[in-house]
């Protein structure tokens, strides 16, 4: 049996490649270094991946930002601003993926979005009516080459046509199917040339299969395939999916003319159904994802192979992982301070290396590598997790009347309109401020005990202070406290929490050179003292208006840790809302009127199937936000927030959160979402970004002024608030004050036109 992975973690082992890639922003290297630096970790991945024995390598799943928009340079999908601004070839990529303000011209970044059920982002492609689309750039091939140079012949890999185009956003009359005739001839040329380059096999990711495809979505895609594969040579072809089953196209994929077939058996819940209702071609290579790319448990062996077995007497089968190890960390050799008795359980990137060729030496030869199965036997037959049973019977005593605030949204927004006597389109931000090298230095000191708690918090209280005045000197109406003390919006509170683990280095890229460590959850989830109430009580002494307290919500709390596997996710959410109420009724107690509960993330564990979408997750998720606020006062107002994710779909799920107030992220995807509150009559009060945060670009007062009469021609002006799409922890001071500054003149003037 052979080994495959579908893509590895590009930014390095230690980050190198996000460090070097803002060096680069910075103007501290040049794009020639840049260059080097990506280089030297391919070739590193590569060698990594030969020793750990894998048969079937990746190249092309490196990037210096989003492998979706390298496809799109790839086949000239760069539309007409971006070109306009003739910069170099990286420094429009970087356009493109950053937005660009200059001597060259002033263009906004594409939209960016969740992939799949991720929480990575992806580049939205955009195409208008004279997009040409055509193999133009170079990269795949050159990345093939220089892997070859090294000795290691890689498996080129690629978004395919079909996945590509149904994601992108079109602007003018044409639609996806009237690209394909230009896809087909594109894609074959990249054919052809792999084929000179001595290529074996090309890679082509369409996860767009495991969604709900109707009749001629499916038609559509074997009509595409039949024409390309007519031109493939001798090249083989394998077609990859992940994230679920491809239930819809499973006789038509078969069918098909591919050399190999990948498909995901972890997230795929029909898969082994759909080969044994239908089988599977004997003349094709089953890739069977099998290693978990999106969890950092250790494989359970004996299943595993139990599997193997049954897959065996479809015919050739590859061993593979069910997606990208992208979405794990980079590897355990890091952590020191978790115990061996811990990390024998955890298996990141490099780890998953290790378990898909064990599995094939399991395969081969089972009596010699019988101490590779029993000591994996051994580590499942001990308990793992953490119980509390106080926690349980909390959660099996919850009843109906405990998911319901009272009084109603209607008789909220009146009260609390008289509480807090706020102006029309009233002015705040998400939360966070930027974290300066300062903050950072400063929370690394106390961590290394390096300062004391009080010399620790008298640094936050400083920079707190400074935050409320610069605030209160601009005229923003509802202020925050700025999060100074705050590493991660997850693992802030996971820290503060009983059943949480923490990792030292375990990085996951989110998006571009934006990168997370998400904690563990190891155990029944608890609050045993309050964590954000003395900075937002603190702050709130600085000042006269209202203070933010800013919590994160439990199903994005869920959704960015790495959740326990003997318990269901809905039972781990509610024992985190529990948690967070506490929180909640704590800083009400402690005279903070305004609380705001992100959820960020709502949309991340949401089925790709619409008919999962409610018993599988809605019904339980948006309850558990409600109980998180159920029981605070009628004159507290609730915010949330969420970002970069389609929710129009889910927009009236969102409405039933029962939020007072509701940020999105707006403004890359051009204000969409606005038609999808008027047409429900969305109930909430709303804030649509108004800017890119993910941006360095400053907007000018004149084009916050037009979003706002953009906004107000959709929404009326009594329930719309003004702020940023998304938190500013992670731009500069000077870009983060000029654009507040913008922020507010535009929200005063066009109140001043009202």
């Amino acid at each position: 049996m052979k080994t495959s992975i579908i893509g590895f973690p590009r930014v390095g082992e230690l980050r190198e490649l996000k460090f070097a890639t803002e060096k680069y922003f910075r103007k501290e290297i040049t794009a020639e270094e840049l260059e080097a630096k990506g280089k030297e970790l391919r070739n590193k991945h590569w060698q990594l991946l030969v020793d750990q024995g894998i048969d079937f390598i990746p190249s092309g799943d490196f990037s210096f930002f989003d492998t979706t928009l390298d496809a799109a340079v790839l086949l000239n999908i760069v539309p007409e601003k971006y070109q306009a601004l003739q910069l170099s070839p990286l420094e429009t990529y970087f356009a493109l993926a950053r937005g660009y303000q200059g001597e060259a011209g002033d263009v906004t970044a594409l939209a960016m979005k969740k992939w799949f059920n991720t929480n990575y982002h992806y580049m939205v492609p955009e195409i208008d009516d004279e997009t040409e689309l055509k193999l133009v750039g170079d990269t795949l091939f050159t990345n093939f080459n220089e892997a070859k140079a090294a000795g290691v012949i890689t498996r080129p890999t690629i978004i395919g046509p079909f996945t590509l185009l149904k994601l992108a956003t079109y602007h003018g009359s044409k639609q996806a199917n009237d690209f394909y005739d230009a896809a087909i001839e594109a894609y074959a040329q990249i054919f052809d040339r792999l084929a000179e380059l001595g290529c074996e096999w090309l890679q082509i990711d369409e996860p767009a299969l495991v969604l709900d495809l109707s009749p001629a979505e499916v038609q559509q895609f074997k009509d595409l395939y039949q024409n390309l594969l007519a031109k493939k040579g001798n090249l083989n072809i394998l077609v990859q999916t992940y994230f679920g089953d491809v239930r819809d196209a499973y006789q038509e994929l078969v069918a098909l003319p591919f050399d190999g077939i990948g498909l995901d058996f972890v997230e795929g819940r029909k898969t082994l159904d759909l080969l044994e209702e239908y089988g599977f071609p004997k003349d094709k290579t089953l890739f069977a994802g099998l290693v978990n790319g999106k969890n950092i448990w250790k494989n359970n062996y004996q299943q595993t192979l139990t599997l193997i077995e049954e897959l065996q007497k479809f015919g050739d089968v590859v061993l593979s992982t069910s997606c990208s190890l992208l979405h794990v960390p980079f590897t355990l050799a890091n952590e020191s301070l978790l115990t061996k008795e811990v990390t024998n359980h955890f298996s990141f990137a490099v780890e998953k290396l290790a378990e898909l060729n064990d599995l094939k030496k399991i395969v081969a030869d089972k009596e010699t590598n019988r101490d590779l199965l029993n000591a994996n036997l051994t580590l499942f037959a001990q308990d793992r997790f953490s119980k509390n049973g106080q926690v349980a019977q909390r959660v099996e005593s919850l009843t109906e009347k405990d998911f319901i605030r009272l009084p109603t949204l209607g008789e909220r927004a009146s009260i609390q309109k008289n509480k807090l006597k706020l102006p029309i389109l009233p002015t705040t931000t998400i939360g966070s401020f930027p974290q300066t090298k300062d903050v950072k230095q400063n929370r690394a000191k106390f961590k290394k005990d390096e300062i004391t708690e009080t010399e620790y918090t008298a640094f936050n209280q400083e920079k707190i202070a400074e935050c409320v005045a610069f605030q209160e000197e601009i005229g923003l109406d509802v202020l925050v406290h700025g999060e100074f003390e705050r590493n991660d919006m997850v693992e802030y509170f996971g820290e503060s929490l009983d059943g949480y683990l923490f990792t030292e280095k375990a990085w996951v890229q989110s998006y571009g050179t934006r990168c997370v460590k998400p904690p563990i959850i190891w155990g029944d989830i608890s609050r045993s003292k309050p964590i954000t109430v003395a900075y937002s009580k603190y702050a709130q002494t600085l000042t006269d208006k209202p203070m933010k307290g800013m919590l994160t919500g439990p199903v994005t709390i869920l959704n960015w840790s790495f959740p326990r596997e003997d318990i269901s996710l809905r039972e781990s959410t509610l024992q985190l809302a529990l948690a967070i109420q506490e929180e909640v009724l704590d800083l009400e107690a402690n005279g903070i009127k305004i609380i705001q509960i992100d959820e960020a993330a709502l949309r991340e564990k949401l089925p790709l199937r619409q008919t999962d979408w409610h018993t599988e997750y809605l019904d339980w998720a948006i309850p558990a936000f409600r109980l998180v606020h159920s029981k605070v006062q009628s004159t507290t107002q609730i915010h949330t927030h969420m970002c970069y994710s389609e929710f129009a779909d889910i927009i009236q799920d969102i409405d039933n959160m029962d939020a007072d107030v509701i940020s999105f992220e707006a403004s890359r995807s051009n204000l969409d979402i606005l038609d999808a509150l008027k047409k429900i009559d969305f109930q909430t009060q709303v804030g649509p970004g108004v800017y890119d945060i993910h941006s360095p670009r400053v907007p000018s007062v004149d084009e916050l002024e037009v979003t706002i009469h953009n906004i107000l021609n959709k929404l009326p002006i009594e329930k719309v608030w003004i702020n940023p799409d998304c938190g500013l922890k992670t731009r500069g001071v000077l870009e983060t004050e000029a654009s507040l500054k913008n922020l507010v003149l535009a929200a005063k003037k066009v109140r001043g036109g009202v």
